[in-house]
């Protein structure tokens, strides 16, 4: 098995969330780390994936709402500052592939799974290969104890209860 670790200045890890009903709240966690392991990273059934995102640096473009984000109405980072996926199954061929694995958000451990894209294998110029993967899942955020909402006078609430996430991950060989 091979390590591989993920070149954070090409990776990105995104989600988003409907706000009042009729719009996009998109955000980032700009902190984050990930283990990858696989006999042969173009085959993905090989691999076993872990990451993990720093809840504290979430980043929706607004310090009043990321600031709310990371109070007890929803992720609590004072006592829960990680949210972690551990891989347990992954199946496909080609470029499509189903990573199904456990996440935790807060002390609420469930399985989802990520419908991943492999990009394909290039080298860079200072010879080392480089892996992409772009990967998205839908939670309900409620199910994680994100439960936290406001009704609005028109009706409907203030934030919607699936998340989109996104991950576009480069990965290179460990030196």
């Amino acid at each position: 098995m091979t390590k591989y670790v993920v070149d954070q200045s090409h990776s990105h890890i995104g989600f988003q969330v409907k706000h009042m009903m009729v719009s996009k709240v998109k955000g980032t966690f700009e902190g984050y780390s990930a283990e990858v392991e696989a006999t042969n990273l173009a085959d993905l059934t090989t691999a076993n994936i872990a990451f993990t995102f720093d809840v504290a640096s979430i980043n929706t473009k607004s310090e009043d709402r990321d600031n709310h984000l990371k109070s007890a109405d929803f992720f609590d980072t004072e006592k829960y500052p990680e949210i972690k996926f551990q891989s347990t199954t992954i199946t496909g061929a080609g470029s499509d592939f189903e990573v199904t694995g456990n996440l935790t958000v807060k002390d609420v451990t469930k399985p989802v799974t990520f419908e991943v894209t492999y990009n394909g294998k290039g080298t860079n110029p200072w010879g080392v290969e480089v892996y992409g993967f772009e990967a998205e899942t839908k939670i309900n955020r409620e199910e994680f104890g994100l439960t936290w909402n406001a009704a609005l006078e028109t009706g409907g609430v203030l934030v919607g209860k699936d998340i989109k996430i996104n991950l576009e991950f480069e990965l290179n060989p460990e030196a």
